[in-house]
């Protein structure tokens, strides 16, 4: 299957970085370059755009379709590490579009999709890494029950878990079939019918954040990126759920307001001073690019602008 990828809110983004001739860009999250050739495009010869992205598949097919742009330059690696793999680079902006790419969802054999009998991988860098099938086989109960709570904001979390205990000791479990049973069998049937989506939607969501560590080092690398931006240069993300934008949201705004000290304070005394602001608000997709892009119905884009004086 060809990499292919509909960028999301991509006229809000454009407008949001501003790419111009001879600037430098770094989209954390390449997946099918939807997004980087659009800002290639707009940074002409002169500008240079790193284009990041954990999954080799993804890197293969950027470099087919974006070699032709002098400025592009494919790096495999997480956006989580972006300090190790872009070192000493400046940004005039970034863009992470945070979540599993279309390609992912429709490539059976990568396991990320409910809707098809696949092995359980799930893996963003098939290179290397524990496979959901691994995870889900090890997992100790509690834990999942806490994935399932925290990273899927799964209602039937404890039951999900207990079942999941009860499946594999019978045998491993070894299919995205299996997983789907596993959800199927701990959520009563009138439950499951009145759920808007598939029930195993969220489940699914839990396993992959928890398979491909995309939480814990969120905040961190926000502000490694904000950190890497030039004076006035702006961090563009989307998120799809609100886990993650929650994460987003509440780094921009320690960002923008650093202060640790009481609010009652005369003074500040930590010392601690605002690296940038927010930009706007959450901003969603509009009912023309969801009638085109069904997927976008869940994306949230936040951006932030680093503070004119670098210091």
């Amino acid at each position: 299957m060809a990499f292919h990828h509909i960028p999301v809110l991509l006229a809000e983004v454009l407008d949001a970085l501003a790419p111009r001739a001879g600037g430098v860009f770094a989209d954390g999250t390449l997946g099918g370059g939807g997004h980087s050739e659009e800002i290639l495009r707009r940074i002409g010869d002169t500008g240079v755009l790193y284009g990041i992205d954990r999954d080799p598949a993804a890197i293969a097919a950027a470099a087919a379709r974006l070699g032709s742009y002098p400025g592009f330059r494919a790096v495999h690696g997480n956006f989580h590490d972006v300090k190790a793999l872009l070192p000493g680079v400046r940004l005039n902006g970034g863009l992470l579009d945070l979540g599993v790419s279309s390609h992912q969802l429709d490539t059976p054999e990568r396991g990320f999709s409910y809707h098809e009998d696949a092995p359980l991988d799930m893996r963003m860098d098939t290179t290397g890494g524990v496979t959901a099938a691994e995870y889900l086989n090890t997992v100790s109960e509690k834990e999942f029950c806490r994935v399932l709570r925290e990273y899927g904001e799964e209602k039937w979390a404890a039951r999900i878990a207990q079942i999941l205990m009860e499946k594999r000791a019978q045998r491993p479990l070894a299919t995205t079939a299996d997983l789907v049973a596993v959800v199927d069998a701990a959520i009563p049937k009138a439950v499951r019918r009145k759920d808007d989506g598939h029930p195993a939607r969220r489940t699914f969501q839990a396993v992959r954040i928890a398979v491909n560590d995309e939480l814990a080092p969120l905040e961190q690398a926000l502000r490694d990126w904000v950190d890497m931006l030039l004076p006035g240069g702006r961090l563009a993300v989307i998120t799809f759920h609100s886990v993650e934008d929650r994460i987003v949201k509440l780094t921009f705004r320690k960002l923008q307001n650093p202060c640790t000290c009481p609010p009652k304070a005369p003074i500040c005394t930590c010392g601690k001073k605002p690296l940038g602001r927010a930009v706007g608000g959450a901003v969603k997709a509009g009912a023309e690019e969801l009638t085109q892009n069904p997927r976008a119905h869940s994306a949230t884009l936040r951006v932030f602008e680093k503070k004119a004086e670098d210091t």
